[in-house]
């Protein structure tokens, strides 16, 4: 498995004044780490600061917003990019989840301070406070329009708000468990839920009522996500005909991070099992990258990539780092994923 080079999460912040200095780090499976610093000398005439790194790192192309470091030792090297913006008052502790509108004006945000706010994309301006979760709220998403937000906590209860005015609309009771994570199906009229009571749960925003059960697998569900299937699998046959409250289920697949190491795919509609692959540790997240392919994050710290169609044995397996993987998502032909660490 490849080097893992890294430098202290807050480098642009250190290496903003003349004489900072940041921490540098270089880890090999099974090998003793590699430490080292980089330190700004200075600004050069075009403005970018002059840059050098201690003994057993080196210092590339350094930019107003990167910096290009390797460890030769190792052959390794990483492109560190500052951040674009930084909002440091929105909350006060940790942040637990956060979206973005699909326009990109707002956004929506949980953290272990106890709250979850809306806010605006482009300057951090709070907008709105949400209020009416008992204990933490762990999963925040906004529906495609924008304009109306979903939400699930430690209270079991799983809510819908107003962006406008920060109304709660709906409010769904059911799980026995606090809720981990939520999915939307198509433009909204159904929604998903899973629990740390073990089930996933098909909800009807119209009727604020739940419409099955999809799965109940006897361990807490860390993550979901919703997908078309591709053509070729199957997914199986409903016992019964849906609800007709039941809208863009058809062709579905759901995916279900457990707790107990498995990573199952269930046909949305049919709500029967369509492949169940076991991983290294309890997986935590997982996504579409495309009708075909998926991808599912572990407890230590692997990403596996997967073909529904065959799971047998995974497509790769990514280990960057033995830190949780806590979220992925798909970015251009690629897909951004973060971690405990």
């Amino acid at each position: 498995m490849a080097a893992t080079l890294r430098i202290q999460s807050d480098w642009s912040r250190a290496l903003s004044r003349d004489e900072g200095e940041a921490w540098l780090s270089c880890r090999s499976p099974g090998k003793p780490t590699l430490y080292g610093s980089v330190t700004r000398r200075g600004l050069s005439s075009d403005g970018v600061p002059d840059i050098v790194a201690s003994e057993g790192f080196v210092v590339g192309e350094v930019t107003k917003k990167s910096i290009l470091i390797s460890c030769p030792h190792e052959n390794v090297s990483t492109k560190f990019l500052a951040p674009y913006t930084s909002f440091s008052r929105i909350h006060q502790k940790s942040i637990t989840c956060l979206d973005i509108s699909s326009g990109g004006g707002l956004g929506v945000s949980t953290s272990t301070d106890g709250t979850m706010k809306i806010w605006q994309a482009a300057n951090g301006e709070i907008r709105r406070l949400l209020e009416g979760h008992v204990y933490d709220v762990n999963c925040c998403r906004f529906f495609p329009s924008g304009l109306v937000v979903l939400s699930g906590g430690m209270d079991a209860q799983l809510k819908i708000w107003s962006a406008e005015d920060a109304s709660c609309v709906v409010t769904f009771k059911g799980h026995k468990g606090g809720i981990l994570d939520t999915a939307i199906v198509d433009r909204g009229r159904n929604v998903l839920s899973c629990s740390r009571d073990g089930t996933a749960r098909l909800w009807d925003c119209g009727k604020s009522a739940c419409l099955g059960t999809i799965a109940d697998c006897g361990c807490p569900l860390n993550g979901i996500a919703v997908g078309t299937a591709d053509s070729s699998l199957n997914l199986g046959t409903p016992e019964k005909p849906p609800s007709e409250r039941e809208v863009g289920t058809e062709g579905k697949i759901l995916l279900l991070a457990r707790e107990d190491k498995k990573l199952q795919g269930v046909g949305l509609q049919s709500r029967q099992p369509v492949f169940l692959f076991v991983g290294s540790d309890a997986f935590n997240c997982c996504t579409f990258l495309s009708s075909t392919y998926i991808l599912a994050g572990t407890q230590d710290g692997n990403i596996y990539q997967l073909d529904v169609r065959n799971t047998d044995a995974p497509i790769q397996v990514i280990h960057r780092s033995g830190a949780p993987v806590l979220s992925l998502l798909p970015f251009r032909d690629g897909f951004i994923a973060s971690q405990g660490n």
